[in-house]
């Protein structure tokens, strides 16, 4: 029988970092909290939570209009303060990312529990209670290789 580990955890502050990025030709742009770069125990918040969001309201480059990121901006809101939780002091995710691009805007949080942000984002979709079409996965990633994008590589490689 696994013995259950018991963790201290601290939870920080939320610093962003805001990139700019070309993919495709495209340009981008990401704000990473920079606080979960060095952040322990990972294996607290084992769970990668990515919702994607579909643009509606375009200007050149496939990015949103000023009247859509207003849309995005308050339904990730909304998004962020449900899949925290209640209890902010103990949250059941962290806030990690937001990446527009190419027609998209992807949010992405660690998770403590998936089975809460399952029921969640399942109900939402199943309410049809939405702004915007989204997808989401919330994968099992202890070892947080799925965060490595935001954290490692676009920080080091846009950052000055």
């Amino acid at each position: 029988m696994a013995e259950d580990k018991e963790f201290r955890v601290i939870i920080p502050d939320e610093y962003y970092h805001i990139l700019k990025f070309k993919q495709e030709e495209l340009p981008g742009i990401a704000v990473v909290n920079k606080n979960l770069t060095d952040f322990e125990p990972k294996e607290v918040f084992s769970w990668h939570c990515s919702v994607m969001l579909n643009c509606k309201e375009l200007i050149e480059n496939r990015m949103p209009s000023k009247a859509e990121v207003k849309i995005l901006d308050e339904f990730g809101d909304f998004l962020d303060d449900k899949i925290k939780g209640p209890d902010k002091e103990k949250p059941n995710g962290l806030f990690l990312a937001r990446i527009t691009w190419n027609e998209t805007r992807e949010l992405i949080w660690r998770i403590y529990d998936p089975e809460i942000t399952n029921e969640f984002l399942n109900n939402l979709i199943e309410r049809n209670d939405y702004p915007r079409e989204f997808d989401y996965r919330i994968d099992d990633d202890v070892e947080w290789k799925l965060a490595q994008w935001p954290l490692k590589t676009c920080i080091k490689k846009y950052s000055r």
